[in-house]
């Protein structure tokens, strides 16, 4: 199913948009890629390199309760028409499921290592190399594991992490006993470790530029942060009853806007930190909860909102504040309910989103 050509069941608003889903006239451009894994698939992202060799590039983490799980390097066949598919370009394994993947955004030395990171029990580094075989597959090595916890081996489970984009050897990462480490990956050592919420932190991110970053937790807070001045934080947002909040996302292109989500809900809330306490916008369409939201990186007011209703959902919020936002301008109708989403920064006509045991690849 997967190799023939056929266009995504991409549904249009009726606003105007460039390019999404729209065949133009010559030859075929496939639409949509899918990659079977052999288990259910959670983490995902793509490479961060400009070059073409890694165009298609992505991570891919297993979700299997137990303590074996795996991560694959995903690639496309670099076919001219197009029609190529995706294969595994490597693989490895990994104490339980990641929480999060990311390629190192530092795509300025192409002499220097193609690191991934990966959370779960501990931070780990890997190095991705070619392996010389001339097949285009993978080796990974381990290249760092930074714990926490300097007292015991035990290191308390880590929910999330960021790469800092400005300074690609910062990392943040969040963890279950309410704190925050930021890391510097170059000498494999805490910079600080602060503690961010009353109860246990679901995420972290980076705004643009070096110093300022947000968490989100399970007291129902969005708390940013700088690293010039952490004895400050700031309460930017609660909700309305202290629930859980399970992920946050700043935009890339206009920091002064970020999206969360609270548990087991079918609404995304998207916050202007000039204007705290108050959503500026509350995304809904979703008929079961959101599971993941990434911003366009290549525009200021697109995001993609993905859930249980096996839905992708691509709105425009360039109205507000002035009007809400009601609908989308697309949709995606998945085989599966929409575990995560990452949409590509090299490549920003395409959204890869993960189902059941399915990686896919959307053209927008």
């Amino acid at each position: 199913m997967a190799d023939h050509h056929h266009h995504p069941h991409l549904h249009h608003g009726h606003a105007h948009h460039t390019g999404i889903g729209v065949n133009d006239a010559g030859p075929p451009r496939k639409e949509i890629y899918t990659y079977n894994a052999p288990w259910t698939v959670f983490s995902v992202a793509w490479s961060r390199r400009p070059d073409t060799t890694s165009q298609f590039r992505l991570a891919i983490g297993s979700y299997v309760e137990q303590y074996s799980n795996a991560v694959h390097i995903v690639k496309k066949l670099p076919q001219s028409d197009d029609l190529g598919s995706l294969y595994k370009a490597g693989e490895f394994d990994h104490p339980y499921p990641c929480t999060k993947i990311l390629w190192s955004p530092d795509s300025r030395n192409y002499g220097g290592k193609d690191l991934l990171a990966t959370t779960g029990d501990y931070l780990r580094v890997w190095n991705v190399t070619d392996d010389g075989s001339g097949r285009g597959t993978l080796s990974v090595k381990k290249e760092a594991l930074l714990n926490n916890n300097k007292t015991s081996e035990y290191c308390a489970p880590l929910t999330s992490f960021d790469w800092n984009e400005t300074d690609p050897n910062i990392v943040g990462t969040s963890s279950i006993d309410t704190t925050c480490t930021i890391w510097d990956v170059a000498t494999q050592t805490a910079r600080t470790q602060l503690i961010a919420h009353d109860r246990e932190v679901f995420d972290l991110a980076f705004a643009r530029g070096k110093d300022v970053f947000a968490s989100v937790g399970a007291d129902g807070s969005v708390r940013m942060f700088d690293l010039r001045s952490l004895e400050h934080s700031t309460i930017i947002y609660e909700s309305p009853n202290l629930d859980p909040l399970l992920r946050l996302e700043w935009n890339k292109q206009d920091p002064n806007y970020l999206a969360t989500f609270m548990v087991d809900s079918r609404r995304t809330i998207i916050l202007d930190i000039r204007v705290p306490s108050i959503p500026v916008a509350e995304l809904g369409g979703h008929l079961g909860c959101v599971n993941a939201t990434a911003w366009a990186p290549h525009s200021s007011c697109h995001i993609c909102t993905a859930g249980d209703d096996s839905q992708a959902l691509i709105w425009d919020l360039s109205a507000m504040p002035k009007r809400p936002v009601d609908d989308p301008i697309l949709a995606y109708n998945a085989e599966g309910e929409v575990n995560n989403l990452q949409w590509s920064a090299t490549q920003p006509d395409w959204v890869s989103i993960a189902f059941n045991d399915k990686l896919q690849i959307l053209r927008v």
